[in-house]
């Protein structure tokens, strides 16, 4: 006889009935569900959802299907849910970058946490024979059970059980479904961090369990959003007065899109006391929601969140869907290295992306895609042990800053510069210690660059072009619809593309897969070195002894920005990415990136004109 069983679910919340041929019996609150085969069960239905489930008991389900139950010949493994698996660290994630002295001791606790939404959650895992079992075992699956808790992640303790699916029978002619839909009456609340986990009984009836997996429940309408997309006031204002028509400077596409430069750098600063609720309730998780147009790196308290920043989110039509992130931030509020009872800093670092990308004609064609200044949005869900959760820390004008910052160009087509020096100047601007209060106003047509480190007020995304008007545009460039039959709409002042509906990732964030040596390096000469990995690949490079001494050429390599560059006397370094080398000299002469095929590789490296491709 094994060692009975010991479940705890909530009724409301489960929608479970009593299996067939067990006898029910109500006592007061709780309904017992009795049964004896050849091992004995017992299973408290509660009836009352807000109920508190008794830690102790929870953590004797763990206790039993952990440590009493794996003598079973099957193992469950490769756990998803909506096909996302948890991915705790790259395989090719680069070493830590160095920290200034104010960032924060705590980690992410995972490089990329899957989100579903609340209505629509499907748990697939697959199964194997376990190392040394009979083949008569481990043919025929009799029966699984998925269980979902909500667990305090860095406490590793169960707080409460939150679906259980009970044993389910397995037909022995279908075997194993393909996926299980959650069960339970109501959906899993928004901003819960959740944990979940499968028990597989063999053909002899021994059960075995899987670890444990993680995965959030986001933001699913948009009434679930407190928080709105947020820019730099001049990006938006540069973006549209660039469309309008009439004769002035703005017009030319090329210097509007530099008046957009560097690119802005977002904050806001959380005050403990929003975090810690009411003084009788308990932090149990933090999530952090967020996205960006075009793309962005979220950090918090000096700490990068994941290693997929640069490519965050991935490509869709965003006029019509945007891809958010979900961040676990527990760890740096509670724990070990948590700082529950100080402020704290969320920052988001901005790029180009497919969104205001720099103009270019010729083999592609970026103006058929939605397109407007860099944005972004976020929110924070507070969960606590009571069940309640609190919104902190939404993106508005009123509590988030902004300021231009140290990248000074990202773009898929002709690279990315950065000045080193204004990295080193705003070093802390995402850690508590760098904050400071808004000082003043910027005024309308001001240099770009002299708003860097100038922390102003952001203004709330807005545009007069709809959807509707889009997808019409759209259809009379792509030929599908006479102009003549086109609805009339108000003429736009603002020209930003509209912005779609958020979902959480539908697929794994692109990541460093692998990390790489060169196999051979190569001094050209005149402060030029070849770096050849012997193979064709996508990635970005990393100094691991901090970057080569720069130097300050005559004329090598025309990049863009090199002539203002050069007469400021500043010392930089560029690094041109290729596919093949020119025979005779040994240099790069096929480009996929910085320059769009402007390179003409050429023995000097020089650059065709820019007017080569389109005038600006």
């Amino acid at each position: 006889m094994r060692l009975p069983t010991l479940l705890s679910n909530r009724l409301l919340n489960n929608g479970m009935k009593a299996p067939k041929g067990r006898t029910r019996r109500k006592y007061g609150l709780m309904t017992l569900a009795i049964s004896i085969p050849s091992y004995a069960t017992i299973i408290i239905y509660w009836q009352h959802s807000q109920l508190s489930i008794n830690t102790r008991d929870v953590n004797e389900i763990i206790r039993i299907s952990k440590d009493s139950y794996l003598g079973g010949s099957i193992e469950a493994f490769d756990l998803s849910v909506n096909y996302l698996k948890l991915i705790k660290e790259a395989a090719g994630a680069p070493p830590f970058p160095p920290l200034v002295p104010s960032a924060s001791n705590a980690r992410a606790m995972e490089d990329f946490l899957p989100v579903v939404l609340p209505s629509g959650v499907t748990f697939r895992w697959r199964h194997r024979a376990r190392a040394g079992s009979l083949s008569e075992d481990s043919t025929i699956i009799r029966a699984y059970r998925i269980v979902v808790v909500r667990r305090s992640s860095v406490r590793a303790r169960i707080e409460s059980l939150v679906w259980d699916s009970g044993r389910i029978n397995v037909d022995e002619d279908t075997g194993a479904p393909d996926f299980v839909k959650w069960g339970g009456t109501l959906p899993p609340s928004i901003g819960q961090i959740l944990e979940w986990q499968v028990h597989i009984w063999d053909a002899k009836e021994a059960m075995s369990s899987s670890s444990w997996e993680k995965f959030a429940v986001g933001p699913e309408n948009k009434v679930d959003w407190l928080g709105d997309w947020i820019s730099h006031p001049e990006d938006l204002s540069t973006f549209d007065r660039r469309k309008k028509k009439g004769k002035t400077a703005l017009n030319d596409e090329c210097k509007g899109w530099q008046l957009r430069r560097p690119l802005p750098l977002f904050r806001t600063q959380i005050d403990f006391k929003e975090i810690l609720g009411s003084q009788d309730d308990t932090i149990i998780s933090a999530l952090l929601l967020i996205s960006g147009l075009g793309s962005f790196r979220a950090s918090f308290d000096g700490i990068p969140l994941s290693t997929s920043g640069p490519i965050d989110p991935p490509f869709t039509d965003y006029s019509k869907r945007v891809s958010y992130r979900g961040f676990d931030l527990t760890p740096f509020m509670i724990g070990p290295n948590g700082r529950l009872h100080e402020s704290h800093t969320l920052g988001v670092t901005m790029g180009s992306g497919w969104w205001d990308h720099r103009p270019v004609s010729g083999m592609v064609k970026p103006k058929l895609l939605p397109r407007g200044p860099v944005t972004t949005i976020a929110q924070i869900v507070i969960t606590y042990e009571s069940g309640d959760t609190r919104v902190i820390g939404q993106t508005n004008p009123e509590k988030w800053q902004v300021s231009r910052g140290h990248i000074l160009e990202s773009d898929l087509f002709t690279g990315e510069s950065i000045d080193l020096m204004v990295l080193e100047m705003m070093e802390s601007w995402d850690t508590p210690h760098g904050w400071s209060n808004v000082t003043s106003e910027l005024k309308s047509n001001m240099d770009p660059t002299k708003e860097i480190n100038r922390w102003t007020k952001p203004i709330r995304y807005h545009t007069d072009i709809t959807i509707e008007q889009r997808v019409q545009e759209m259809s009379i460039k792509a030929k599908a619809m006479n102009r003549s039959a086109a609805e009339g709409y108000p003429v736009p002042q603002e020209f930003s593309s509209p912005i779609g509906k958020l979902i959480p990732n539908e697929i794994p964030p692109v990541l460093p897969m692998e990390l790489i040596a060169p196999d051979e390096i190569h001094n050209l000469g005149s402060g030029r070195w070849l770096l050849d990995f012997g193979k064709a690949m996508s990635g970005m490079l990393h100094f691991g002894n901090g970057l080569p001494k720069p130097i300050v050429p005559t004329n090598y390599p025309r990049a863009h920005g090199f002539k203002s560059a050069s007469s400021k006397n500043d010392a930089f370094i560029t690094v041109i990415y290729g596919e093949s080398l020119e025979l005779t000299t040994g240099d790069i002469n096929r480009v996929l990136v910085a320059g769009m095929g402007l390179h003409d590789g050429g023995w000097k490296h020089l650059s065709k004109s820019a007017n080569h491709t389109k005038k600006h």
